[in-house]
């Protein structure tokens, strides 16, 4: 049972790399085997035998499959390893060319005044949420604060990236409710100024015994952009449905609020408080 759902993963994680189904069910039936004609291939994958060598074709041509001219042909997988990073780097080249298509295309000029600081947007997903958090991590200048309130939130990621934005002389300041959460970002991040938090509360709501909602993190970029991600917390202390939502400018009123409340505990450390009015 667990071997066909890894097969059925294996195709479909193909197929969102950009493999058509056939192709992905061909390729996964040659990685089982040392190598195989058109008619075991479709004995294994399911793929009409005509449809086989259409499969084939395009996966010689993406550089996943090698063919042997004999009678009847025969076909191989290249290494697992290799096939990875040869979908890796198309996707990548996908991807940049996305961006700079996207950039090149003319905006549309909006009546809309685009410095309006008490707008708070959202985000949905464990992905779009660290990918918002490395991005404004990015656009540090003075000071970065971090309050963690989970410890799903450390990944080594983000580590490495705290620990070069420490590196390039930016301030950086990590609160945390536990001494748990505390020691690892000590050992991980020695150089940073680690506080207690004082916001126990991050870690559980105390308003109702149901509510499984954890603040995995609370991120303040030079006192005036703030982002608060929060998730649900299974049984087993995993997070799921992560969420956050973003705020910009020093007069907002999420940020003022958010700045405040992750002071909490700073100030009985040696660097200075986070900028207020």
């Amino acid at each position: 049972m667990k071997d066909e759902s890894n097969h059925q993963q294996a195709v479909e994680l193909l197929q969102q790399l950009g493999l058509k189904e056939y192709e992905a069910r061909c390729l996964v039936a040659l990685s089982r085997l040392p190598q195989g004609t058109a008619k075991e291939i479709s004995d294994i994958s399911d793929v009409p035998r005509t449809r086989v060598y259409d499969a084939i074709r395009v996966l010689e041509s993406k550089g996943l499959v090698e063919i042997q001219h004999s009678n009847p042909q025969r076909f191989r997988a290249v290494p697992i390893e290799e096939a990875a990073e040869t979908l890796r780097q198309e996707y990548e080249s996908r991807t940049e060319t996305l961006v700079e298509s996207i950039n090149e295309i003319e905006p549309v000029q909006s009546d809309e005044d685009d410095e309006t600081t008490h707008e708070v947007w959202s985000l949905d997903g464990a992905s779009a949420v660290r990918n918002r958090t490395r991005q404004l991590i990015d656009t540090a200048d003075e000071e970065l604060v971090l309050v963690i309130g989970h410890e799903a939130a450390i990944t080594p990621d983000l580590v490495e990236q705290l620990q070069e934005t420490y590196a390039s002389g930016i301030r950086v300041l990590i609160g945390t409710p536990n001494d748990a959460i505390r020691d690892r970002i000590r050992r991980e991040i020695p150089d940073a100024t680690v506080f207690v938090s004082g916001l126990e509360w991050l870690e559980s709501s105390s308003i109702r015994e149901s509510d499984d909602t954890v603040i995995t993190s609370m991120l303040l970029v030079d006192g005036e952009t703030i982002l608060v991600s929060s998730a649900h917390e299974t049984d087993t202390g995993t997070v799921i449905e992560e969420k956050a939502v973003f705020g910009r400018g020093f007069d907002n009123g999420i940020v003022v609020i958010a700045r405040r409340l992750m002071a909490t505990g700073l100030f009985s450390t040696e660097e200075p408080k986070i900028a207020d009015e």
